[in-house]
Formats: C-alpha cells, sequence, structure tokens
C-alpha cells in the first residue's frame, strides 16, 4: 500500500504558535546602538597567504609544479639551492592558502587565529607545521606573519585497493593563535572631518531615532541622519576625544523600528515564517486535502497440465483517490498572526499547502506583505 501525503501538520503550528505569542508583546525593544550597526572605518580586515605545510605522514601534494615551486622558495630563504632539473618529492608537505581576520586596532605583537587550507591534492594536513608566511591585505602589504602546529578535525583513511574514508574535513585545519600582527591598519577615525555610524540594516526611521537619542544624551545637534543606513555625528579633532564620544554612543538606546511585514517561505522544505507585522485583508479561504492510494496485489498464475504455456506473474492493482472537504475560513479586515494561526489549524493545513495558500493570498492582494520564496 503506497500512500501519499503531505508533512505533519504539529511542528509547523508550534512554531506559529510561538511567534504569534509575540503578537501581544510590545513591538520592538529598546537596543544599544552598539547592537544596530558599527562606526564606519572601524572594521575588520581579511588577510590572505600562500603557504607550505611540512610534516606530513604521506598524505601531501607529491610533484604538483606550484607546490614543487614553493618549496624551492622556502628553501631558497635559507640559502639552499637544488640542482638543475631536481625536483624534491613532496609527500610530506602540501601547498596551503592561510587566511586571518584582522580586528580593528589591532597592534603590533597581538596574535590571531589562522585557518589553513589545502589547495592540491593533499588528502590530510594532520601532523604538519605551517613554515613561516606573510600574510597580505586587499593592498598587496604584509600586515601578520603565520607558522605554527596545525590542529585538524577531520581525518582521512585510505586502504590499498584504494578504498577512502573521511571524517569531516582533514584537508583544512586552523592554528590558535598562529599569526602575530606585524602592521598597524590606519582607520583614520581620528583624523576624519566627521564620524558615521552606519546601521546594519537600512531603516529610515531607525536612522532618525538614532540620531535623536544621540542628540538628546549630550544635549547639542551633532548627529543627523544622512540616509537610511548612515548618521553623521560632528566630532572634535583627536584620538582621545573621540574614543570617548564613540564609548558613549554606543551604549546609548534605542527602540528600532518594526520590522516590515515579510513572509519567508521555503518551498523546498515547507518550512514558513511569518513576522508579527503581517496582516491580511478581507478574505475567504477554502482547502480540500487529497490522499492517493495505491494497492498492488500480484498473483501467480500457472499453466494448464501438459500444456506449453508458462508460469507468468499478473500484476493486479487498485487506485483511490479520497478527497477530506474543510469548511471554507473567512479573514476579517486586518487580520493578524494569530488570525492566520487559527485559520491554518482549523482547515488542517500542511507546511506545504501554507505555500500555496499564502501565494494565493498574494495574487488575490489579501496580504499587503513581501513575500520571498527561497
Amino acid at each position: 500500500m503506497t500512500r501519499i501525503r503531505f508533512p505533519s501538520l504539529s511542528l509547523f503550528l508550534t512554531v506559529l504558535a510561538l511567534v504569534a505569542g509575540l503578537v501581544s508583546a510590545p513591538a520592538a525593544q529598546a537596543e544599544r546602538i552598539k547592537d544596530l550597526g558599527s562606526f564606519q572605518g572601524v572594521r575588520p580586515n581579511q588577510l590572505t597567504g600562500y603557504g607550505i605545510v611540512v610534516g606530513l605522514a604521506g598524505t601531501g601534494d607529491d610533484s604538483l609544479d606550484y607546490s614543487t615551486q614553493g618549496m624551492k622558495g622556502m628553501i631558497s630563504r635559507f640559502g639552499l639551492t637544488l640542482p638543475a632539473g631536481v625536483n624534491p618529492s613532496l609527500k610530506n608537505s602540501a601547498a596551503v592558502m592561510v587566511t586571518a581576520e584582522l580586528p580593528a586596532f589591532s597592534k603590533p605583537g597581538q596574535r590571531l587565529d589562522v585557518t589553513v587550507s589545502a589547495i592540491g591534492k593533499a588528502k590530510s594536513l594532520r601532523g604538519g607545521t605551517l613554515v613561516l608566511t606573510p600574510l597580505r591585505g586587499a593592498d598587496g602589504q604584509i600586515y601578520a606573519m603565520a607558522q605554527g602546529s596545525l590542529a585538524v578535525g577531520g581525518l582521512g583513511v585510505t586502504g590499498a585497493d584504494g578504498s577512502h574514508l573521511s571524517v569531516n574535513v582533514p584537508s583544512a585545519g586552523r592554528i590558535p593563535g598562529g599569526a602575530t600582527v606585524e602592521r598597524t591598519v590606519a582607520t583614520g577615525f581620528d583624523t576624519a572631518p566627521q564620524l558615521d555610524f552606519n546601521l546594519a540594516e537600512a531603516d529610515l526611521t531607525t536612522a532618525l531615532r538614532v540620531a535623536d537619542a544621540i542628540n538628546i544624551a549630550f544635549g547639542d545637534k551633532r548627529a543627523r541622519a544622512v540616509d537610511a543606513v548612515t548618521v553623521s555625528i560632528a566630532a572634535e579633532a583627536g584620538a582621545e576625544q573621540r574614543i570617548l564620544m564613540m564609548g558613549l554612543i554606543e551604549n546609548i538606546e534605542v527602540k528600532p523600528a518594526d520590522a516590515p511585514a515579510k513572509v519567508i517561505v521555503n518551498a523546498r522544505s515547507g518550512t514558513v515564517v511569518i513576522n508579527g507585522a503581517v496582516r491580511i485583508s478581507p478574505a475567504a479561504i477554502s482547502h480540500g486535502k487529497l490522499t492517493v492510494a495505491v494497492q498492488e496485489s500480484p498473483r501467480v498464475v500457472q499453466p494448464a497440465p501438459f500444456s506449453a504455456g508458462q508460469t507468468a506473474v499478473e500484476q493486479s492493482s487498485a487506485l483511490s483517490v479520497t478527497e477530506e472537504k474543510k469548511p471554507m475560513i473567512s479573514f476579517k479586515g486586518g487580520a493578524s498572526l494569530a488570525d492566520i494561526v487559527k485559520a491554518v489549524n482549523a482547515i488542517g493545513a500542511t507546511p506545504s499547502d501554507m505555500v500555496e495558500i499564502l501565494q494565493a493570498l498574494k495574487q488575490a492582494g489579501a496580504m499587503k506583505a513581501e513575500l520571498v520564496v527561497l
């Protein structure tokens, strides 16, 4: 017996009910300004470098050209030169890319965590050691130097017959505190004519509220909203004065604007997320539930005695379709998320059904919300 049914509704309704409970709560809670965005120029920078990992147990790159060139370059730094035409066997070493993130205001001597990833055919970096590698920024300048033993969480095993087993990813690892900062990144925040605070999410109302909160806290008109993202703040020259002002501004509490009405739908998994700002105009919904059953009953057919026939299997199929009738649900104007949850529960819609219902409401103009289908 084969039955085609939609997924269970219990988990979907539980999640929606929890979200619906937020409708009665305050629309938005006060947040610190530092949680809403960041000051322009005060940000981390990405660093990258090309290096060689040595000390591997025969799981390296072997004789790849770029690995061989990298090894020759490393050896030459120690005053050694390989004979012409001689290429080292690199089964115990691998060419890697090294990446790190340089936080704002990092000073020379501070330590950074680095990630090391194989770029060749190395099977595993377990047990390897990264040789001294310069890490460069987007401007091509060296900002840190990396070196150290790798911590690899993955494991790879290869059998004599060529079979291979991997746990996690053995071709990548990390070196905690494996890089040392060598150069400071100039942020320019202490010499710029003004400070700009950028919101993480663009919103005109939130930008205006941030500017107003700063002006109220300092008792003047130093802050103004430039656009939906940027709040420009007049500041005195000098790093000490600006750091003091920035620290005070970060801890001012602001009530951000309510999020716009939005419905997120994942059509592949049937996940539906509706925020509390969604409202439904007057509409009526009727949705049926269809079940298709396929019953297979094959039987063996024997030929008559002393005949030339052969034993065969005769297929016997029984198909049935059952459609469960559901009542029509009517939404009054301004229906909230809680009303939607109740209606979904009443008609027994599954997450997949809900996707179709929401799309139909949007097409009918009854749902004034952005519908995002993933």
